[in-house]
């Protein structure tokens, strides 16, 4: 198999999350733990840091491994979905695994996935693992997948723990309540193992307290630690200066990443960092904390988190996809100067619509597409309920067409705003 076969074998013959929603989510560690059995486990051949929770967990990820990266550790990642290119879920030092590599491990395991069917997903995590171990890395970011306790990537015993927060998502996999689903994250949370939340909500808290007490591990709440002010965004860089207590921390510490929310996410970053230096052999200096925080795209090929993609008119996309990310967006939304706004949309089926939609502008011409796979949200059908939220404009045929109508209808001064979805960012981009 060439690497498009091996990419078609891989799409096409296994239960893949994107295309097919929940029956692609396996109840149980069962298929990666043979897998990487068969593979000499080499999850257990490299330090990890694990990063969980609904929102964030990628920019979080992408800012440690940044940093990592600054500091001389020789740093893999591992994160999904991705957006353009299969590969950009395993990289190391920001550089994406080899064709070539992809096509060797699949044609070697090719009788053991036939034989054990596993999910896309769980493939992509022994893949992921057995380059990191090949490669010698001497540290990986592995961002969880879904939830936490079940999914693939808990087969790992990290330096850390990381849990950025807490949202309603994914429901119909991880529990109606966000307590419930706090129940599913605190499955990374492990034995004798330090654990940063990012944010301390009411619901979540008393569940990440108690999981931590029962298994001895450490925790610290980011937010309870740390404190962010000074927020001016400048030539395209987030600025800011945190705060423990009354004392500076990081003098103007600057960002690649712009989004309003991304300060949550560095204060998770710098609590983790502290521990780690505290508590691991992994040492962080101030020097590389700087450095890898203002080059998080650069170093590490992160797209999608409040991207500008073009200018007059100005077109940003993000991939913010459930209520509290959404509510998210809307405040960066807000706080963007514009003439006039446009918004290409579109959602898919397992999410929260309703909620969504009644959190969008009202005050904006909507652009109503399908993201191009099974999940997708009919156009059509997202227009008629947008409707009914005082929502509207029209429907069309691709997100392609729909960005260039936008585009093409806003003046130079108009915001263009690309979302509802990672896949439909994945299709702007």
């Amino acid at each position: 198999m060439n690497y498009q076969q091996t990419l078609d074998f891989l799409y096409s013959k296994l239960p893949m999350f994107t295309r097919v929603g929940a029956s692609a989510f396996k109840k149980d560690l069962t298929n990666t733990i043979i897998l990487c059995e068969a593979l000499d486990n080499p999850q257990d051949k490299f330090k990890s840091i694990h990063v969980a929770g609904t929102n964030g967990k990628g920019s979080t990820s992408h800012m440690l491994a940044s940093v990592l990266q600054a500091k001389g550790y020789k740093t893999g990642l591992y994160t999904s979905p991705h957006l353009k290119d299969f590969r950009e879920r395993i990289r190391i030092n920001g550089k994406m695994i080899s064709k070539t590599e992809v096509v060797s491990f699949v044609k070697e395991q090719q009788k053991l996935i036939e034989k054990t069917e596993p999910s896309f997903f769980e493939v992509t995590v022994a893949l992921a693992f057995d380059h990191f171990a090949k490669h010698e890395v001497d540290v990986a970011v592995i961002e969880v997948g879904l939830g936490g306790r079940l999914d693939s990537t808990n087969i790992i015993t990290p330096q850390i723990s990381v849990i950025t927060n807490i949202s309603l998502d994914h429901m119909n996999m991880l529990g109606n309540t966000l307590t419930e689903i706090a129940g599913e994250k605190a499955g990374i949370i492990k034995k004798n193992i330090p654990v940063v939340i990012g944010e301390t909500q009411a619901e979540s808290a008393p569940v990440f307290i108690s999981k931590a007490k029962a298994v001895g591990a450490t925790i610290v709440f980011a937010d309870a630690e740390l404190r962010a002010q000074d927020f001016k965004i400048r030539n395209n860089k987030l600025s800011l200066s945190v705060y423990q207590n009354s004392e500076i921390k990081y003098k103007n510490l600057r960002s690649d990443l712009t989004g309003v929310y991304q300060h949550k996410n560095i204060l998770t970053v710098l609590e983790t960092l502290t521990i780690l230096n505290e508590k691991t052999e992994i040492k962080i200096d101030q020097e590389a904390i700087y450095k890898g925080i203002s080059q998080v795209k650069k170093q590490t090929g992160l797209q999608g988190r409040w991207q500008t993609l073009s200018k007059n008119p100005l077109v940003i996309c993000d991939t913010g996809h459930n209520e509290a990310g959404i509510a998210e967006v809307i405040k960066n939304i807000t706080q963007t100067p514009y003439q006039n706004l446009h918004i290409v949309f579109g959602m898919v089926k397992d999410k929260d619509i309703s909620k969504v939609l009644s959190l969008m502008p009202k005050n904006a011409t909507y652009y109503f597409c399908k993201p191009d796979l099974e999940r997708g949200l009919a156009a059509d059908e997202l227009k008629e309920q947008a409707a009914t939220f005082n929502l509207n404009g029209n429907s069309y045929a691709s997100v392609a067409e729909a960005k260039e109508r936008a585009i093409q209808s806003a003046d130079p001064k108009d915001l263009v705003f690309i979302g509802g979805s990672t896949f439909v960012v994945a299709e702007a981009i």
